[in-house]
């Protein structure tokens, strides 16, 4: 197999920035246009309908009409589904060496579709790094490209096969099998920042620094890298069309120092605008939640505010909203330990639920035990012990809860 050459020479310094020791030091500051409380607004409803989703509580979960109406990703993007299918992939293996943790990740996220890990998963078995066979992989999804089937999510623009020849998906195979062979999953291990690892991802060809730092992001969710999300981004096109409707200028400001500047304002802004924005259970919202945010609010205003364009000029939103089935019990990375807190909102809710219901009635806390009860084990597989779920405590333990990974109950 031909080596796949690589460049470093793909950085744009004015998107990608990280924080340095003294933080980030500037003489004229972004000014915030009409629309910059509509990016707080949005954070704060969006994360409640995800917490009244995950609690149990029936639709609509907010009054907000274009919420309601399109889709848009979570306030956190560990929350959204494909973040979580990934993180609970990565963890049911304990014993996975790096490679494999590696090949799994890169395998689902390049295509970012569940139909297709199950198509993959199905036929060829879990991948394990150094048994894979990458030519019945490419032949698997040539047949499902033959047979119309969608092999690639629609969320990233993925570069072609270009010169080479070769259809995307086997450019993308041959991408992490010469990436495994360059031990990358070691040298991923011994950086020492996100900005580091970034670096080394950008190095391969068709990553541009969008994907590179997507995957990076993907990547420090498992035991390969444990780097702070905190100071460093890259701000995608999405992004750059949202921070050009939040603000008129960016000041001495890059795209990217602009969201790490937001990312420390937010409990100001919160405050500021009297806003209810709990965090994901004590975790505060990270520069790539930031930037994700941006994205959807250069969405949502679309349809609110029209007449402000942006830097994109699109019009509409694709995506509407398809209901999916009930959202599976939170699980995050457990070194990030939320855990404890997670356990003890779901009590919270629980007391509070009880509180508010006549006795004897079905409650929400209730619901949403049932529904992870019967929940198909190919989906979200929960130990029925005390372990698990606890009744005597009468709240999640979601540390013991590792699913394993299927399909989904619909399709996203």
């Amino acid at each position: 197999m031909a080596s796949v050459n690589r460049s470093s020479k793909r950085r744009d310094s004015s998107s990608v920035t990280r924080r340095t020791g003294k933080g980030l030091v500037k003489r004229s500051k972004p000014k915030p246009s009409t629309l910059y409380p509509v990016l707080w607004k949005f954070a704060a409803e969006r994360h409640q309908i995800y917490l009244r989703r995950v609690i149990g509580q029936p639709h609509p979960w907010t009054s907000d009409s274009v919420l309601s109406t399109y889709k848009f990703t979570n306030a956190f993007r560990a929350a959204d589904r494909m973040s979580q299918y990934l993180i609970r992939l990565v963890y049911q293996d304990t014993d996975a060496t790096e490679d494999t943790v590696f090949l799994r990740t890169l395998l689902f996220k390049i295509f970012n579709k569940t139909d297709t890990w199950e198509a993959i998963t199905e036929s060829l078995g879990m991948p394990v790094a150094g048994e894979f066979d990458y030519e019945k992989c490419g032949n698997l999804l040539e047949g499902l490209r033959q047979k119309r089937i969608p092999i690639y999510s629609g969320a990233y623009i993925m570069p072609s096969g270009g010169k080479t020849g070769l259809p995307k998906h086997r450019l993308h195979l041959r991408l992490i099998r010469t990436m495994i062979e360059d031990h990358l999953p070691r040298k991923l291990k011994e950086t020492r920042s996100l900005s580091e690892a970034y670096h080394l991802l950008l190095s391969y060809p068709t990553l541009g620094p969008f994907l590179a730092f997507q995957y990076a992001i993907d990547l420090n969710y498992t035991t390969l890298t444990n780097h702070s999300e905190g100071d460093f981004v890259v701000a995608g096109p999405g992004a750059l069309d949202g921070l050009s409707k939040c603000f008129n200028s960016l000041g001495d400001y890059s795209p990217a120092d602009a969201i790490l500047w937001l990312t420390d304002m937010q409990e100001g802004e919160f405050r500021r605008y009297d806003l209810d924005f709990q965090g994901l259970w004590g975790r505060s919202l990270q520069p790539i939640d930031v930037q994700n945010l941006l994205c959807e609010i250069s969405k949502y205003t679309r349809v609110t505010n029209p007449k402000i364009k942006g830097q994109s000029g699109r019009k509409r939103i694709k995506q509407k909203f398809s209901m999916t089935g009930e959202l599976p019990a939170p699980f995050f990375p457990p070194k990030w330990n939320l855990d404890q807190e997670i356990a003890k909102w779901f009590k919270s809710q629980r007391e509070a639920d009880h509180g508010a219901c006549p006795g004897g009635q079905l409650t929400l806390f209730d619901s949403v035990k049932e529904t992870l009860n019967n929940y198909p084990p190919f989906v979200l597989s929960v130990a029925k012990s005390k372990d698990a779920l606890s009744h005597r405590e009468g709240h999640l333990k979601p540390a013991n809860i590792v699913p394993k990974i299927g399909r989904p109950n619909s399709k996203e």
